[in-house]
């Protein structure tokens, strides 16, 4: 964030971004740090393909397939309040290393669970890091690049969740169709998550803390000896007073909490505005894709063994959407990538409900016809929604409320997809596919007008014009004409 963003009044001249040693390591320490996210996306996808060995092996019934799927999400909506603001009275750099040895041993738990207490724990542990890093991942990122790149180097957070889950489906498919036979494949299919696990906390411990935290605990000195790591040296020394002024700035979110802006209606309205966004992104069903994704293509017609390796396909798209969505951030407006989006998977939603409608259960064709229209959704989904969801709630937020507007929005987005992963099971089982595509599609319409008549634009404004926009509520005043 130039100083100009960030609503200082003095400038801050900063030289321009060279190549070198300290480009090498800043990515190196991006690389490190992304692991976070690879592992968030492998524990969100991995239950794709171990649900079903699992169930078989535990007895376990629609209603508590669920209950093991949803237990990682009600972690991670606890983990993202709770592990977000231990980050701040405890550094960045020693919360991931935290968050690694929560992903290891929930891991273990899960892989050596000898029934479903223990498997829940071990979810629940998961939980609470997938929630952490949905938070302080994208926070460090941030706060070590410089403003140029800051997007860029914070969105491949977003591609490694997405290539996580897709490492996810990867190792499913190669060992349910190579040891599927054997009893508790499902364990090793989880045990695997340890590995990354394992280099994230041997590689945080030589990583830098952020700059910006160390500032904001007075430590000057060595945030600028860790600017100088990463940046160049005249570089670190200008930027060094620029990331004393947005520290001094941001010092004031705690002026204002939940009570303030609940008695300002534009506040109120962002935040709702933020609120909407979180939770009709996990409405999409984009997890029950992600979670469900080898029960929904058996019930489409597949073989359990050909679903795991049709799920690739999901996972494919996913990471192909999510690298162009990057490269559109800065090409196409906010609300026309949104609505897109959520125009795209309506379609999609209700092409797969009529497919399964029109075509025979025992048509050779019909679970490939499905299996397309999954992957379409999947695309438009990662394409146009995800990427740019987060982007906008990173930006619509005041910086005097950003701490409660994010903190409340990441929680309802964590709650809901739990919410919805707990009864998805349910839902095939009692409606099956026609009836729980038909309910998606009507829902993404809704979110249609509701993105249409209340989603503002923030593309090509600077922070602080955006900050005031909110604050006079002429942000709401946008051109419907996208």
């Amino acid at each position: 964030m130039s100083t100009t963003e960030s609503g200082t009044s003095s400038r801050v001249s900063l030289p321009p971004l060279t190549d070198g040693p300290h480009r090498k390591r800043l990515g190196m320490v991006a690389l490190v740090a992304t692991l976070g996210g690879l592992l968030f996306g492998y524990d969100t996808g991995v239950i794709n393909g171990a649900l079903l060995p699992m169930s078989e092996e535990l007895g376990l019934t629609p209603a508590t397939e669920g209950l093991v799927t949803s237990t990682l999400l009600v972690g991670a909506a606890v983990g993202a309040i709770s592990i977000g603001r231990l980050s701040d009275g405890w550094g960045r750099r020693k919360t991931i290393i935290l968050l690694s040895l929560l992903f290891f041993f929930g891991t273990i738990a899960c892989s050596l669970a000898p029934g479903l207490g223990l498997l829940l724990v071990g979810r629940f542990l998961l939980g609470l890091a997938v929630g952490g890093a949905s938070t302080v991942v994208p926070v460090f990122l941030a706060e070590l690049a410089p403003y140029e790149i800051r997007g860029s180097l914070s969105g491949r957070n977003e591609v490694m969740i997405v290539v996580g889950q897709l490492a996810a489906f990867v190792v499913n498919a190669i060992l349910g169709n190579t040891l599927g036979h054997l009893d508790g494949v499902w364990r090793i299919m989880l045990a695997v998550c340890a590995i990354p696990a394992v280099f994230l906390f041997f590689g945080m411990l030589r990583m830098p803390e952020s700059p910006r935290w160390l500032i904001s605990k007075g430590r000057f000195d060595e945030a600028l000896a860790v600017l100088k790591t990463i940046r160049s040296e005249d570089r670190a020394e200008a930027e060094i007073q620029e990331v004393q002024q947005i520290a001094k700035l941001e010092q004031k979110e705690h002026e204002t909490g939940l009570r303030s802006v609940l008695h300002n209606k534009w506040l109120l309205r962002i935040l709702l505005v933020g609120i909407a966004l979180a939770v009709f992104q996990q409405l999409t069903g984009i997890n029950s894709i992600m979670y469900y994704g080898q029960i929904v293509l058996r019930d489409s017609g597949f073989a359990a063994d050909a679903a795991l390796i049709a799920n690739i396909a999901p996972g494919i798209i996913a990471v192909v959407g999510g690298l162009i969505a990057l490269w559109m951030m800065e090409k196409i407006n906010r609300r026309t990538t949104i609505i897109t989006g959520y125009t795209l998977t309506t379609i999609c939603h209700f092409l797969i409900g009529l497919a399964s409608v029109l075509i025979p259960e025992d048509s050779a064709i019909r679970p490939y016809v499905i299996l397309i229209l999954v992957v379409a959704f999947v695309g438009s989904m990662q394409t146009f929604l995800n990427v740019a969801t987060w982007v906008l709630l990173s930006e619509i937020f005041p910086l005097h409320m950003r701490a409660v507007g994010m903190g409340t929005t990441v929680f309802c987005l964590w709650i809901t997809n739990a919410a919805l992963s707990y009864v998805f099971p349910i839902l095939i089982d009692s409606i099956g596919l026609t009836g729980s595509f038909f309910g998606f599609a009507v829902v993404n319409a809704i979110a249609v007008v509701v993105m249409y008549k209340f989603l503002p634009e923030t593309r090509g404004r600077t922070l602080e014009k955006v900050e005031e926009d909110v604050t006079t509520g002429a942000i709401f005043q946008v051109a419907k004409k996208n």
